[in-house]
């Protein structure tokens, strides 16, 4: 009832999963994949998988993208897929200052792994005689009919940018799409929660000796997002010294805090791998979770973009 849709730490190598008015920030086409393992010292862990592939045609002004994202939660108790396509229109509104606007639509898919399920009643209390601690009585909870479904997914988002500045805010789930798998003739479950995502940053360039590298900067950012009742706040900085990179944030739920993460990486020409480590803070503590992994890996087909735009933008951290 109040799960969320899944965030990566690195969100700087998932920016179409972040904002669909992050597609197709280079020319040459990119390659984004993306891996998340949350909490592996639970029985029952989360995994999340994506892949995107966006490109930017100049004479439309427009970025081209399609992304998938596979989650599975419970140790395969539930899973879900995401399929869609996406669309960006830039705008410039003078010579230091541009808009996008983005839209997404595709499929969402969940499936529910019925036997894995274990009921309150099911469970054994201690000192019954004649029945084990520890093992499961028969259950008379009904099963679905329908343990899946598919709907259409939409959502939406803007940025605004500078040579230094951006700030964006995306709707996911515009509709509100069905993943229930029981009827519901209640009206109080509308679909899956919309999704608000509201993030800005600076690129703060910084003098660099090798004049044709990636460069030497500074990109503080900012993400907060809210679904289903609850908030989450991310706000760190990441520093990028020609092909080396690293970055620390702290992810608040603004109740308590969550959790910090430390991230490191290494580009080249048309490779840029990077890992984070998700430290958890909060009462759940990391010695009980193991923490959370990802693993981000961008490839920039045909190498990194020589020829550099007309007009500048802060996006570094996303390329």
């Amino acid at each position: 009832m109040f799960a969320q849709d899944q965030v990566f730490s690195q969100f700087y190598n998932a920016p179409i999963q972040l904002n669909p008015g992050l597609v197709g920030l280079s020319t040459q086409p990119q390659i984004s994949i993306n891996y998340r393992n949350q909490w592996p010292a639970w029985p029952q862990v989360y995994a999340t998988y994506a892949a995107s592939y966006d490109q930017y045609f100049e004479s439309l002004n427009s970025g081209f993208g399609v992304q998938a994202l596979s989650d599975d939660a419970g140790g395969g108790i539930i899973k879900t897929q995401r399929f869609s396509g996406v669309y960006a229109y830039q705008l410039k509104l003078n010579r230091k200052l541009q808009a996008r606007v983005g839209l997404e639509a595709g499929f969402f898919s969940t499936q529910l792994d019925w036997d894995k399920l274990i009921f309150f009643e099911q469970l054994v209390p201690s000192g019954i005689e004649g029945l084990p601690t520890g093992g499961l009585l028969p259950s008379t909870e009904i099963r679905p009919d329908n343990l899946s479904n598919i709907s259409l997914d939409l959502s939406m988002g803007a940025l605004l940018y500078g040579e230094k500045y951006y700030v964006g805010i995306s709707l996911k789930h515009l509709n509100n799409p069905d993943n229930k798998f029981r009827p519901d003739n209640s009206g109080i479950y509308s679909g899956l929660p919309s999704r608000l995502i509201i993030h800005g940053g600076m690129q703060i360039d910084l003098p660099s000796r090798n004049k044709d590298g990636f460069g030497t900067f500074i990109a503080p950012s900012v993400l907060f997002t809210r679904q289903s009742g609850l908030s989450q706040l991310n706000a760190g900085v990441l520093y990028n010294q020609d092909r080396i990179f690293g970055g620390v944030w702290i992810r608040h739920a603004l109740s308590n805090i969550d959790a910090a993460i430390f991230s490191v990486g290494v580009r080249t020409e048309w490779l840029k791998l990077s890992y984070s480590f998700d430290l958890t803070l909060s009462d759940a503590f990391v010695t009980r979770t193991a923490g959370s992994h990802e693993i981000g890996v961008l490839i920039n087909v045909g190498g990194r973009q020589k020829k550099r735009s007309r007009y500048e933008d802060c996006f570094s951290i996303f390329r």
